[in-house]
């Protein structure tokens, strides 16, 4: 995701189903506590968190 992948490649990258990328993609979004928030892309903002650490 950091890369830019869309979740269709990155399932076919690691030869897994879209859903599961969207189950686990949906998992660490609650980790990292982004809620769906009006205005802001929540695969932006858990990229710039992976950055910032």
């Amino acid at each position: 995701m950091a890369q830019g992948h869309t979740n269709t490649a990155i399932a076919q990258k690691l030869h897994i189903s879209l859903s599961s990328v969207e189950k686990n993609l949906n998992t660490i979004f609650d980790k990292l506590e982004l809620s769906h928030t009006a205005g802001y892309s929540r695969r932006i903002l858990a990229v710039l968190r992976y950055l910032e650490s």
